[in-house]
Parts: C-alpha cells; sequence; structure tokens
C-alpha cells in the first residue's frame, strides 16, 4: 500500500496536468477562432463604414441624411444589444452568435437589391440587418474575456479586438476592388463581399466550444442592476466606453464625406478609413500588456489625450494628411479609452448578473455611436467639418475629469 501511494499521487499529479493542459487548449483555441470571427466580421464593417455614406449620397436628394444608414445601423446596433445579451445567457454564445451572424447575409442582399433599384429606404433596411448582426457581435471580447483567467482577461479582449487589424488592411481593400464589379451598379460588389464575410463568419463560429450557460447562470440575476451600475468602476467604464465610441464615430462617420467636399479621390478616402481601422485595432497587439503594466485608469486617461490630439490635427488643415493622421489617433484614442472601459467593466459583476450589466453597457454604449453618427452627418452639412471637430473637445475634458475621479475612488474587483 505504501509503495503504491507515490504512484497513485503521480496518477493524480498527471490527470490534473492533463485536465489543466485541456482546459488551456480549449480556451486558446476558442479565443484564437474569436479572433478569427472579429476578423471577419470587422473586415464586413469596413467595407460598410467606407461606402455607405457615399452610396446614400448617391441615392439621396437630402445630401444631409448621408450618414442616416449609418446612424441606423448603430441605433439597430444599439436597440439589440439587451435582447442578444439575454438571448445568449438561454442559450449559450455559440449559437447566439451564429443567429447574430445571418443578418450579415441578409443585409449584404438587401444592399445589392437597393442598389439595383436605386431604393434608399432599402439600402436603409439593410442597414438595419447589419446593426442587428453588430448588436450580436459586440459581445465577442466578453466571450473571449470568459474564456480566459481573471488576471488574463485584458489580455484576451486586446488579442479579439486586434482581430480588426485584419480588416484595417482587407476592408478598404476589398471595398476598392469589388466598388465596380458589378457596374454601372456602383459598390455593390463590395455588399456582395459582405455576404460572402458573413458566411465565413458562420463556418468560423461552427468550430468553436464556448460552454453552454450553467443552470446557475440562467436561473439566478444576482443583484438588482441599480446596484450595479451605482458602482463607480460600472459608471466609469460605462461613461468611457460611450464617449470613446461617440467620439470616434463623430469623427469617423462624416470624414467620407468631408473629403468628398474637398474633391479627394475615394482611394484617399478608403487610405484613410484603411488607417483608422489600423489605429482602432494595431494597439489591441500590446493594450492588453499595457493595461497590466500601468493600470486601466491610465491607459484609458491615454486614449483621452489621444482623442484630444485628433481633434487639434483635424482642425489644422484639409489635405490628405490631415485626414490620415486625425483618423489614425483617433482610432487609437478609441481603443485605449475602449479596451479599458471594458477591462473596468468585467471586474463589476458577477457570472449571474453577466447578460444584465453587459447589455445595459451595449446598449448605452452604442446609442452613444447612433447618437453621434446621425449628428455627424448633420453637423457636418449645416456647420461644416470645422464644427464636428470642435464638438469633441469638451466631451474628452470632462471624460478626463470623470477619470481623475474615479482614480480617488478605487474599488476591489469582484470574485468572478
Amino acid at each position: 500500500m505504501d509503495s503504491a501511494a507515490p504512484v497513485g499521487l503521480r496518477r493524480g499529479t498527471l490527470i490534473r496536468r492533463s485536465s489543466l493542459f485541456m482546459r488551456a487548449f480549449v480556451h486558446g483555441r476558442n479565443v484564437t477562432l474569436i479572433f478569427i470571427v472579429q476578423a471577419l466580421h470587422s473586415t464586413a464593417l469596413a467595407i460598410v463604414i467606407a461606402t455607405a455614406p457615399l452610396i446614400s449620397f448617391m441615392l439621396l436628394e437630402d445630401k444631409s441624411l448621408a450618414t442616416l444608414p449609418h446612424a441606423i445601423q448603430w441605433i439597430a446596433t444599439m436597440a439589440m444589444t439587451i435582447p442578444a445579451s439575454f438571448f445568449m445567457k438561454r442559450v449559450g454564445r455559440r449559437l447566439g452568435f451564429m443567429v447574430g451572424a445571418l443578418g450579415s447575409v441578409l443585409a449584404g442582399a438587401l444592399a445589392v437589391v437597393a442598389i439595383f433599384e436605386g431604393s434608399f429606404l432599402l439600402f436603409c433596411t439593410a442597414t438595419i440587418f447589419t446593426g442587428a448582426t453588430n448588436g450580436f457581435a459586440v459581445f465577442y471580447r466578453f466571450a473571449a474575456a470568459e474564456a480566459t483567467e481573471p488576471q488574463l482577461r485584458s489580455r484576451a479582449i486586446s488579442f479579439v479586438l486586434a482581430g480588426g487589424v485584419v480588416a484595417a488592411v482587407a476592408g478598404p481593400a476589398l471595398a476598392t476592388w469589388t466598388k465596380d464589379l458589378l457596374l454601372p451598379y456602383a459598390f455593390a460588389g463590395a455588399w456582395l463581399a459582405v455576404i460572402v464575410l458573413g458566411l465565413a463568419v458562420l463556418a468560423t463560429l461552427s468550430l468553436t466550444r464556448l460552454p453552454r450557460p450553467t443552470t446557475l447562470e440562467r436561473s439566478t440575476g444576482g443583484r438588482p442592476l441599480g446596484v450595479i451600475v451605482r458602482q463607480p468602476a460600472y459608471l466609469t467604464a460605462l461613461i468611457g466606453g460611450m464617449f470613446a465610441w461617440g467620439v470616434m464615430v463623430l469623427m469617423m462617420a462624416s470624414t467620407p464625406l468631408a473629403m468628398l467636399a474637398c474633391r479627394h479621390d475615394f482611394a484617399d478616402t478608403a487610405l484613410v478609413i484603411q488607417w483608422h481601422l489600423v489605429g482602432m485595432f494595431a494597439p489591441s497587439l500590446f493594450a492588453g500588456w499595457l493595461v497590466a503594466r500601468f493600470g486601466v485608469s491610465n491607459i484609458m486617461l491615454a486614449g483621452v489625450v489621444l482623442l484630444f490630439g485628433a481633434a487639434s490635427v483635424a482642425l489644422s488643415g484639409l489635405e490628405v494628411v490631415h485626414f490620415w493622421i486625425a483618423n489614425f489617433l483617433v482610432g487609437m484614442g478609441w481603443n485605449f479609452l475602449f479596451l479599458g472601459a471594458t477591462t473596468l467593466l468585467t471586474t463589476t459583476y458577477t457570472a449571474p448578473e453577466r447578460a444584465k450589466a453587459q447589455g445595459l453597457n451595449d446598449f448605452m454604449v452604442y446609442g452613444s455611436a447612433a447618437a453621434c453618427s446621425l449628428a455627424s452627418g448633420v453637423v457636418h452639412n449645416f456647420l461644416g467639418w470645422g464644427a464636428v471637430n470642435y464638438a469633441i473637445f469638451p466631451v474628452v475634458i470632462a471624460v478626463g475629469a470623470m477619470l481623475l475621479w474615479f482614480r480617488l475612488k478605487p474599488e476591489p474587483a469582484l470574485a468572478r
């Protein structure tokens, strides 16, 4: 018996190590697949960003409404976040994400028909489905965080957001290559690419092994939502995420219109959008490490400084280089502020509270994006590109003040 004990202990140790290895393998596999899904989805979104205002401009008589489809997309994203969050609480991330991805396929088909028919109303309908898809896809970052240990969550979120680097290269390039594919119907070919990318998302999601919600997660709700929201950390994460998206969309949505007014070529616009996306997602290759090294509030403050710099550059001139640098900086500022806000948010709720805490956050965040997208076109049309950028300054100053307030009221993270 005594001689057998060490063998049993060794066998138990091997089993535990094997179990840990398998868990790490599955988690790593899931995060990698979510990264690929994020890259495919972001590529489709990049095509929408680059083409939707110009398609609207082409179809409309009232040019002030050129960013309306873009705003509708964000309204649909906002409207879908809470239903999507609770739907996935019941059926799990994998099935929920696959249902959401179907909207991208439908959106692409509707947009192609809309361009053929010259129907602005149908094109707006297509962007509703694009937004609905995005209402599910915004939870990719949370799925990555849930697939890793708490101390690695900022890096998992950062890695998945880095999928946008692929989109930064592929999205504008695909838009440029395919916009004349179905001439004389300009940009119809680009939305065919959106259909293909949606099908690729579905295929990749089918390979994931994301766990279904536990009985406890489905049956309980934890603390009241009001208690969760009143935490300084939750409020800081919520407001940081809202204004990260709001400021970024305010500038980005009117950039194609401003560049058109300045008589810059579409290829230049696509290049600016491409570098904007590089700015949004390339920092994710190292931002997770920066959060772990310097702290979440410091990284969020760095994002505020970058947003301030972006507006300053945008106001300094109207050459392609000014649009390029400003959009690159606003993308970087978005990344630092949004990544920090997401990481901070994951410390404010327990597993049973996840659906409502995440759902409310993303409802407000993408509501801010929708409002700023619509305002961007109206402000640009009536007051000009300069007014769009002047509006950024008071917002980033307010967010910076809020972050300084939060640094004086730190809270311990919740046990997850």
